[in-house]
């Protein structure tokens, strides 16, 4: 069974309209009715295509969607309407996982605020989980989306977070969103922030506080595997008592990378057993590569030409892992 764990929504522009109206609004009122409709999830497409149809053409079986990251506007002014768009964002995942049951399940999207505390976000977490049944939450480990005013994810600002999350077993995506600095774009942001957020973690006490705490890193950990050196000389954790990549291994890493050189030593660096199929399908990588007429975000040829891997190794990483971390995932 091939999961992938890191997929984003395809809701056609109900969703957009409604966020227009908030945006302009000011958030003066929620716009009254219905956002997105069954009718309308089933009607969604992606260049003329039906979601399932852009996984089933690459072989995937379960998709776990989440909001796309970049359209969440965390750091947009009154909070409220980033409540407001993010509770339809997440009705608008629960209707596509009972549109297509046998193809989806969800990863709700909290409505983290910049300058605000992560208290904030509980009651839809909590509405995701124990309401809508979904398997895990996204996080954003830059609400301010480049005002560089939030703490880093190994920060004690995020403990009421990790306590939750830990008492409702809950994963968390960690994916950076959208960027107002002006010096990256948000393809570039979630780059930085992936890495400022593993960095940062490894060299706290998170998981000595939360055993517990899974955390799953999107994009092949932004820069860390790839700059591994650099951070080995620098960062051993508290009192200098393991080595980096002893920490490092207490996190988990997607495999949305787009070609085999970064896949091979993303597993080499943190081991396959901490590695989740993912590939953003249909996202940033649905274009064709030149050379080779295959879809950048086709991932499972590329993983399976690995030919050091193993058997038991490529399973983990299509299945077994994400059925381990995901405890909520039910077939």
């Amino acid at each position: 069974m091939i999961i992938d764990v890191h997929n984003h929504i395809v809701a056609g522009n109900e969703l957009q309209n409604f966020q227009a109206g908030l945006i302009n609004s000011a958030g003066f009122h929620r716009p009254a009715g219905t956002v997105v409709t069954e009718e309308s999830i089933q009607k969604a497409k992606w260049r003329g295509h039906k979601h399932s149809e852009v996984l089933d053409e690459v072989g995937t079986d379960y998709a776990f969607i989440s909001p796309r990251p970049y359209t969440m506007m965390h750091s947009a002014k009154p909070e409220k309407i980033v409540h407001w768009y993010c509770e339809a964002v997440n009705d608008a995942l629960a209707l596509q996982v009972k549109v297509e049951p046998k193809k989806f399940r969800a990863i709700g999207g909290l409505p983290q605020c910049g300058g605000a505390g992560v208290k904030n976000t509980f009651d839809e977490l909590d509405r995701c989980v124990d309401e809508l049944g979904f398997v895990g939450i996204m996080v954003n480990p830059d609400p301010g989306e480049g005002d560089g005013q939030t703490p880093a994810m190994g920060d004690e600002y995020w403990y009421p977070l990790y306590e939750k999350m830990v008492q409702m077993d809950v994963p968390g995506l960690v994916h950076g969103a959208s960027c107002k600095n002006p010096r990256e774009s948000f393809h570039g942001h979630f780059i930085t922030e992936e890495s400022i957020a593993i960095l940062s973690l490894v060299d706290s006490k998170v998981f000595e506080d939360f055993p517990k705490l899974k955390l799953i890193i999107s994009h092949g950990g932004g820069s860390v595997p790839y700059q591994v050196g650099r951070w080995r000389s620098q960062l051993r954790g508290p009192n200098d008592t393991e080595n980096f990549d002893q920490r490092l291994r207490q996190l988990y890493f997607d495999t949305a990378l787009y070609n085999v050189e970064s896949l091979e030593l993303l597993f080499k660096v943190v081991g396959p057993d901490r590695c989740l199929f993912g590939t953003e399908r249909p996202g940033a990588g649905s274009k064709t590569d030149p050379r080779t007429g295959r879809w950048y975000d086709d991932v499972r040829p590329q993983i399976e030409s690995i030919s050091w891997l193993n058997s038991e190794q490529k399973e983990q990483i299509f299945h077994n892992n994400a059925a381990r971390v995901f405890t909520r995932f039910k077939q």
